[in-house]
Formats: C-alpha cells, structure tokens, sequence
C-alpha cells in the first residue's frame, strides 16, 4: 500500500510539474525576448509575480513611487533600445506610472508599462471591484500602443507585441493590462512554452526612397551656412560613427540638442552649441537629425531662427514632416540608414562650407566661450549656480564615463550652456515635455543598465518630486551621487508674501532644509557644502568611493531667476504688472 501511495504521489508531482500559470508565463516570455531588468512597486495583484520574477533571475528594482520606477524604465529604454519595464498595481498605482508613460511616448522611448488590473466583468458592470477602474481606455490616448491579454494562451502573443510597437518605428510608450484572474490560470507547461514568442527584428531597418537622398545631398550642396542639428533620436539611434563621419566628411557645423551632447565630444571645432543663436538664425540649409521643431526649436520660426531657410529631416515617421514649417528634403527612415545613404552619396568633391560662414562661428564661439570663463572663473559668497557648475565641468571631464542626469529650471537651463559631454548618451535629462521629477528614476535606472557612476544634479524643487528614492539608491547600494543646488526655493528663494502675512510665498521652501540627512537616514553618506572647493571634495569623494551620497549644496537664494530660460512661457497676471 506504502508504494501505491508513493507512486500516486509521484503522478501528482509530475502533473503538477506538467503546468504552468499567468505568473511564469509573462517571466518566460519577457525573459525569453532579453529583458532582464524590472522597475516597479509591489502590491495587489502583482506581488508574486515581482517575487517569482526575482526568483527566476530577472533583476527587480522595487521604488517608492511608480511615478519614478516608470521613469527609470523609460530611461533604460533609451539607454538599451530594450522596452524598459514598469510593473504596476491597479488604478492609483496605474495612474502613476501612467504620467511615466506619456512622457516616454513624448520623448521616443521604448517602454513598456504592466499593470495589475480588475476583471472585465466588473469593471464592463461598474460593481465596485478593488481599485476597480477601465485602465485600457485610459491609458491608450497617452500611449504609442494598448493590449489587454484575458487568456494565459495569449500573454505570448501580448508580450511580443508590446516589444515589437515599443521599439519599431518612432520608439514609445506601450500599456499592457494583465488582470488578476489571468496571472492565476494555469495550463499545460509543454503548450505555454509554445505560446511564447521571440520576437524577430523588433525595430528592422526602414530604407530611405533613393530620391530623398539625391534631394538631400543637392540641398547642401547648394548652401552658403548649412548647419546640422542632431536631437536624441540621433543619440538613441546608436549610428555614433557615421554621424560622426558625415559631420566631418562636410564639415559642416552641428548643433547638438541637450540629450544629443556627447554624441560628437562638445569639445569638438566643429561644435556650434557656444554660437547656439547665431547658427540658428544666420544658417540657410539646417539638416534635421533625430531632431524635431518643436517648442525647443521655437516651432522652426520666429525670431530664433532669423534668416528665411530651407529644412532637410531624418524622421522614422512620415507625418512629422510639415509639422510646422515646410520641409524642403524629407528623408524618411530609420536615422542610420538615412546618414549612411547620406554619406555614400556625398563624395570627395563635396565642397565644404566657405571660410565666411565658418570663421563667422567661430568668432561667436571664441567670444561667447570667453565670457563663460569669465563668469565661471568668478568666485561668490554665497555660491552661485556658475561657481558651482564650474566644479561639476571639472568633474565630468575627468570622468567622461559617468552617467550626468540633470533637472531643474535654473540648475538645467545654466548645466546645459556649461557643462561639456564626452561621450553619447551619458547626459539624461527632461526631454521635451520639461517634466520635474525624472531624476532619481533616471539615475537609479542609468546606475543598473550601465553599471557605471552616476552622477545627478537636481535643483531643490525638482529632488522634491523624487527625493524618497535615495531610500530606492542606498537599498540598493547603487554607486549614485546626487547633488542638489539648494537655493531655498522655485526659482529663488527670497520671494515675499504679498500680503504680509505669516504664510511663506508660493515659491519658497523652509531656508537652509539639509537634504544630506535624507541620505545618512538610510546609511548612505551625507555632505553639507557651501564652497566650490568643497563641492569638488564631495564629489570626487563619492565617485571614488561608489557609495551613494548626497551633496547639499547651498547656492545664493538670490542667484537664480524667473522659469530659468522660460519666462516667455510663463505668462504675468496684468494685474501684477
């Protein structure tokens, strides 16, 4: 009887070895496609499966705030041309990792957000499930693409094809809604291991029309200023080499937007960012490089660009063209094949910009670069953001493999005209919407993906949004250095109450907050500053030790101004005129 009983136990065993559920299924399948990093927060319905994720091998990176695991998912997208991963709970958490999303869609990075959600059935009937709520609806107007998958048959089918629309074509954000129920159900392991699905070519190469390319070529030919402006699709693109080559091959100077610096080292003689308004406004033929002329670029018109010129865009995506003036040359495909037909079309007989035009940049740069030294070279009690700025070039330059993550209104508008980048997409900062709060999400991120030091600068309002994270870099002892110029407040931190009253002005924060404490109070290492001298020490101290630190550097409450570089965009009440 004794082995009658043993061999049904072992049947039992095999059957049980036989299946498989919704769990393990969407862990084979992301595995099964090399996706090896999660960012996320635990919780109803998706506790177990950030558990079994960790267990079978996959790296979990478990936040504070979904707002901030989404952002770092979107970032490692960037950096990997890999959907990031953000896995969510349901609603609230849904919600916030949402606000990750659409900044991913908006800024071209592959990335793909998991949610736990209620059943069909409930939420169809409005029953009052927990945290019920129609989470397919609502993130698909903020998304590049939407899947629900109902049957573990399909979490295969569903995970293939949120990669393949996250990185093929213009890169973005995907939402995939998995429902309790699903994660539960089970099947045969032999038939869900065949349901799984390596996706082949993710992103294949889009060919540009021949034509475009003849057009292109004759274009800047024919220029007299021709300028090349290279945005962070050109970084994303990984074509370093052959954009390189066209750059020199022409020499034609470029223009490189804030995530794009480093691409081509900024030190570069044919670098324009010292000449930036010149350029923009004197240049006749500008060569749009995973570039787009949006507000950064004044919407391709008005003041910011001067003299009347023509446009040639390198865009994936057809419909960009035309967005807001005409495009003279569109070429439409995917940004390294475009530069490489560029360059097999352009010939030792191309003639490069005249000495005119060349000496008339460089004449601007010489001029603009000096008096940044001047203005670096200043010393001021309280430190200011150049003082301050100053050291962190240093530092950068000594360290041009460091991650730079930057954010803020002053501390990101002053950082991007001073400090020069070395190599391609180390500088991560808020893209195009603008958005505060991407910081710490972006350096925990860069910090797991590179496996290098990181190095962020974050003004105070804006480590606000994501300060509880330095929990999130000392749990994970991730060799994270964050440094926030702290001024006191939005902009500045001497602003009044109008009324006189006992209440402190919208705009400011308590004086003389110490932010090191937030990092000592989970074990990292702490450092108070209020000299260049001892900026330089603490930094250089935390990138050679690779613990993670934050550096509480007081800056002037004086010394910033309104919206940074973007008071246009902050209209006044008449009223206060």
């Amino acid at each position: 009887m004794a082995e009658v009983g043993n061999e049904l136990q072992r049947h039992a065993a095999e059957e049980q070895q036989a299946q498989t559920d919704g769990f393990h299924l969407v862990i084979d399948a992301l595995k099964l496609n090399g996706i090896e990093n999660i960012y996320g927060l635990p919780g109803i319905p998706v506790t177990d499966l950030a558990r079994l994720a960790q267990a079978n091998g996959m790296r979990v990176i478990s936040f504070r705030h979904e707002q901030n695991a989404g952002n770092a998912a979107a970032i490692a997208g960037f950096l990997t041309q890999k959907p990031g991963v953000c896995l969510t709970v349901s609603a609230p958490g849904f919600l916030n990792g949402l606000t990750a999303l659409a900044n991913a869609t908006t800024n071209c990075f592959p990335m793909i957000l998991i949610s736990g959600s209620s059943e069909r059935e409930i939420v169809d009937l409005q029953q009052g499930d927990y945290e019920e709520m129609d989470q397919l609806a609502i993130a698909r107007p903020h998304a590049k693409a939407a899947f629900r998958v109902l049957h573990a048959e399909d979490i295969g089918v569903g995970v293939a094809r949120a990669i393949r629309a996250a990185v093929s074509g213009r890169p973005g954000g995907v939402y995939l809604d998995l429902p309790a129920k699903l994660l539960a159900q089970s099947m045969e392991a032999e038939k869900g291991r065949k349901s799984l699905i390596k996706v082949v070519d993710p992103a294949p190469r889009q060919l540009p029309a021949p034509d475009s390319i003849d057009r292109a070529v004759e274009l800047l030919k024919g220029a007299k200023r021709p300028l090349i402006l290279l945005g962070k699709g050109a970084a994303y693109a990984r074509a370093d080499a052959d954009i390189r080559a066209l750059v020199e091959k022409t020499g034609i100077p470029y223009l490189p937007m804030s995530m794009a610096k480093g691409l081509i080292p900024d030190t570069h003689p044919q670098s324009a960012s010292a000449a930036r308004s010149y350029v923009l406004a004197e240049a006749d033929v500008v060569l749009l490089v995973g570039a787009r002329l949006n507000w950064l670029l004044s919407h391709g018109k008005g003041k910011t660009w001067g003299k009347p010129k023509q446009f040639i865009q390198i865009d994936i995506s057809p419909t960009e063209m035309d967005s807001n003036v005409a495009i003279a040359a569109p070429v439409v495909g995917d940004i390294g094949s475009c530069v490489s037909a560029l360059l097999g079309k352009i010939g030792n007989d191309f003639a490069k910009p005249g000495a005119e035009w060349i000496g008339a940049v460089d004449e601007r740069k010489e001029k603009n670069l000096a008096k940044m030294a001047e203005t670096l070279a200043k010393e001021t009690t309280p430190m200011n953001f150049h003082g301050a700025l100053r050291v962190l070039k240093d530092v950068v330059k000594a360290n041009p493999g460091i991650s730079f993550v930057n954010e803020g209104a002053n501390t990101l508008d002053y950082a991007r005209a001073v400090i020069d980048m070395y190599e391609p997409r180390k500088r991560l900062d808020v893209g195009t919407w603008g958005v505060m709060g991407v910081g710490m999400g972006y350096a925990v991120a860069a910090a797991v993906e590179t496996g290098k030091p990181v190095l962020a600068v974050c003004g105070d309002s804006a480590f606000g949004f994501s300060g509880m994270e330095v929990e999130t870099i000392c749990r994970y002892n991730l060799p994270v250095c964050v440094v926030v110029f702290n001024n006191n407040g939005v902009y500045k931190g001497i602003d009044k109450n109008p009324t006189g009253g006992a209440d402190p002005a919208v705009t400011m924060f308590v004086p003389g907050a110490r932010y090191d404490k937030m990092m000592e109070a989970f074990g990292g290492v702490g450092h108070n500053v209020t000299t260049p001298a001892a900026l330089e020490a603490a930094v250089n101290e935390a990138l050679r030790s690779g613990k993670p630190t934050l550096i509480n550097a007081v800056i002037d409450p004086a010394a910033g101004t309104e919206s940074g570089r973007l008071t246009n965009l902050n209209p006044q009440s008449s009223a206060s005129k």
